[in-house]
């Protein structure tokens, strides 16, 4: 079995829950279940804790805990960073970046995976702070993201979640075709804001599946 492949069988398992929140990762307690001798498990578990979803407990590591309240804190940090990329990208953003913001927006269909949804949404955003013209804020949103990626996984797992968020993509990129500063920030809010509260729905339903199974989510 390659790195890559140990990496994404134990990162789907915490993405799924399958690996619970606090749960205790034990190099030699993952190798019968997950195949991989110590070294290269151990590598996983190191590039799992960059991706915010594996952290150090001692000379340990544990599935990284859902924390409701930096989840919060997180979407307060990302209105303030994608409604300023908003504004700065009317005035800054190409004819060409603005279409191809939108052809990213409406991309997905109603066979789409999670994964995708995820892969393309994170790309409109990453490409929304690039296209603002501050590298700062480019890193910034980079840095969030990687620390939200579980629970935004947990947010696009039904298709009603994956079509909201290809409207309110939409809505950004038609707002800064049209050169609206104020209806782009005010896009990107509402939608930061919507996404924030189904996020929180999902995370209320996995507690009390998990709950009912003796599981706490911590």
């Amino acid at each position: 079995m390659t790195d890559d492949s140990l990496h994404g069988r134990l990162r789907a398992a915490i993405l799924s829950l399958d690996l619970v929140p606090g749960q205790r990762l034990s190099e030699r307690g993952l190798e019968p279940e997950f195949g991989g001798s110590r070294t290269p498990i151990r590598t996983a578990l190191m590039r799992l804790e960059s991706e915010g979803l594996v952290q150090r407990d001692g000379k340990s590591s544990i599935v990284a805990p859902l924390n409701l309240a930096e989840i919060r804190a997180l979407y307060e940090y990302r209105e303030i960073l994608e409604a300023s990329a908003a504004r700065l990208a009317v005035t800054r953003a190409s004819r060409d970046d603005l279409e191809a913001l939108g052809e990213l927006a409406s991309s997905g269909d109603a066979d789409e995976t999670p994964e995708h949804s995820l892969d393309t949404g994170t790309s409109f955003h990453l490409e929304l702070a690039r296209i603002s013209g501050n590298p700062f804020l480019e890193d910034a949103m980079r840095s969030v993201l990687t620390r939200l990626y579980r629970t935004r996984w947990l947010e696009v797992q039904s298709a009603e979640s994956r079509d909201r968020v290809h409207t309110e993509h939409s809505a950004i990129a038609n707002a800064l075709l049209a050169a609206d500063a104020a209806g782009a920030a005010r896009a990107t809010l509402e939608h930061l804001r919507g996404t924030g509260a189904r996020l929180e729905q999902s995370i209320s339903a996995d507690r009390l599946r998990l709950k009912a199974s003796g599981i706490s989510l911590g």
